[in-house]
């Protein structure tokens, strides 16, 4: 469903840079991105509306990361500065078929497609 890319590798050195793209190959109404982190569950970090104009953070993003989405590629992207160590994982992006209420967008369960992954390092 998902085809997830990196842009500018996936080591970087703390305070660093990455952008994350995902395009999905099916229609999608909510997409999101979640981590995991070794040997931890995998936890919400953002998630966006259809048309980009909502979008929601866990609380560890701090103004570090961004959302986007491009409807016409059909393609979520998350802008990820300031990384930290903790920041490290395997990054998951996420989509529904259909709307859901807000106050559910970071639940993984409630999403019906799921990216590969792709691995972010942050080095201290």
């Amino acid at each position: 469903m998902c085809s997830c890319r990196r842009l500018g590798g996936g080591l970087v050195q703390a305070g660093g840079s990455l952008r994350l793209s995902c395009a999905a190959s099916v229609s999608t109404d909510l997409m999101a991105w979640f981590r995991q982190a070794p040997g931890q569950e995998r936890v919400f970090v953002a998630a966006t509306s259809p048309r980009g104009g909502s979008s929601r953070y866990g609380d560890f993003v701090r103004g570090r990361f961004a959302i986007s989405r491009d409807r016409a590629k059909n393609t979520v992207y998350l802008q990820m500065n300031s990384l930290k160590p903790e920041d490290t994982g395997v990054y998951y992006c996420a989509a529904r078929r259909v709307r859901i209420v807000f106050s559910s967008w970071s639940d993984p369960n409630v999403m019906d497609y799921w990216g590969n992954g792709t691995l972010v390092t942050v080095s201290s």
